[in-house]
């Protein structure tokens, strides 16, 4: 019989040793120095091994325990290495029918044709919101009550609307987990109603023409970065949304025939846009070339002429020039131009196909595609005359589009 006395003492060999204990108990010690403990037992006429732990994080008298309890496994007809090898298929299998291991699967399966900033959001709310409580539990088992209890989490510290938002995702795991057999239903549909409906989000813009004259005139004088100042006034010609403005690259452009093609990959509708460009709006662009021309993006980051702009850096330059968050943001460009475009009378199709609104009847976004580039081009090259107008003579809204 082994002592701990005699495992401490003893050396480890050129080759590997063994030091019997007893019932088949073993520690085999290795050239380099580590102590496993091992059972050998035979199960159906056949010799077979079972690994016990390591010394000394195992005890000789936890080995013997342990070895005790194989014993009386055997003597009861189940084969402890066999058992052994089906619990782990059990939990391997279980591990990938988790909550957690379908959610990342349908991310890495989608996630693909996002804009990289969704798709880092989506995972973001999925880890710190679903993830520590329904992670491991087997996807399929998972109840309406126990996703209305995450929800409830996150609406509890105010976050009503990440809520909605975080609900949606999960159904979208759900479904796709009843796609691939890995769930019965999907238990969000059960929780129409369970929440309050999430405030309505409006983007604080702008909209009086007497405003939007001292904002262009503010923007004339902006005394930071002539970048940003070069972007501000881009956004308030194009009306296009922030993030699309600061990945703008100039191998997207085409100043010679006044157009912006922004790719599918960067539009929140994932279709190709189009967008006309004013005259002005090109000679922002081509005073700013020389600046930035040799690089990717037409208006880079401050710390890193290959990364865009910050998300941050328009906003900024509003609140220097006075505006506060409730007045004016980035995205308010698009409700300024939206607002005063319909009072002058402009097509309201024009003008959803411009802001690159989502168009529900696809023959219809493919028709509105071409039918109303030309409208969209004088409607642009008019909006940019409107704003010089009113730097210059004050704000006075004039129904200009019979006249473009």
């Amino acid at each position: 019989m082994l002592s701990d006395t005699a495992i401490r003492r003893t050396k480890p060999k050129e080759k590997a040793s063994k030091l019997f204990d007893g019932h088949g108990l073993y520690l085999l010690i290795a050239p380099t120095g580590g102590k496993w403990w091992r059972l050998k037992y035979r199960f159906s006429s056949k010799e077979k091994l079972l690994a016990l732990g390591t010394y000394p994080e195992v005890s000789l008298k936890e080995a013997r325990e342990r070895c005790h309890e194989v014993r009386k496994k055997l003597a009861a007809g189940i084969d402890p290495g066999a058992e052994r090898k089906e619990a782990k298929a059990a939990a391997k299998a279980q591990a990938t029918e988790s909550f957690e291991a379908v959610a990342r699967e349908w991310f890495d399966k989608f996630s693909r044709s996002w804009v990289p900033e969704h798709a880092a959001i989506v995972m973001r709310r999925l880890e710190a919101n679903v993830f520590p409580w329904l992670g491991v539990r087997p996807i399929g088992e998972i109840t309406a009550p126990e996703v209305l209890t995450v929800l409830r989490r996150i609406e509890a510290r105010g976050a009503l609307e990440v809520a909605h938002r975080v609900k949606q995702v999960v159904g979208q795991v759900f479904r796709y987990a009843v796609a691939t057999g890995r769930a019965q239903r999907d238990p969000t549909g059960d929780l129409r109603g369970a929440l309050p409906p999430p405030p309505e989000k409006h983007h604080a813009a702008l909209t009086k023409p007497a405003d939007v004259a001292n904002l262009m005139r503010a923007i004339d004088g902006y005394k930071g970065s002539f970048i940003v100042r070069c972007a501000l006034r881009f956004s308030a010609l194009t009306f296009v949304r922030p993030g699309e403005l600061r990945k703008a690259e100039w191998a997207d452009l085409d100043l010679d025939n006044a157009t912006w093609l922004i790719p599918a990959a960067r539009m929140k509708m994932k279709r190709d846009h189009l967008v006309p460009l004013s005259r002005q709006a090109v000679e922002v662009l081509r005073e700013l070339n020389p600046l930035t021309g040799s690089g990717r993006y037409v208006f880079p980051g401050a710390r890193a002429a290959g990364r865009p702009m910050s998300e941050n850096a328009i906003t900024a330059a509003l609140r220097y020039m006075g505006y506060e968050r409730g007045q004016m943001t980035a995205h308010g460009f698009r409700t300024l131009a939206s607002t005063l475009l319909n009072e002058m009378g402009w097509s309201a199709d024009a003008i959803e196909r411009q802001l690159a609104h989502a168009e529900r009847d696809g023959v219809r976004a493919a028709y509105n595609r071409a039918e109303y580039l030309a409208e969209r081009r004088r409607m642009m090259q008019a909006w940019a005359d409107y704003l010089d107008g009113l730097i210059t003579t004050g704000a006075t809204v004039v129904p200009f589009r019979a006249s473009a």
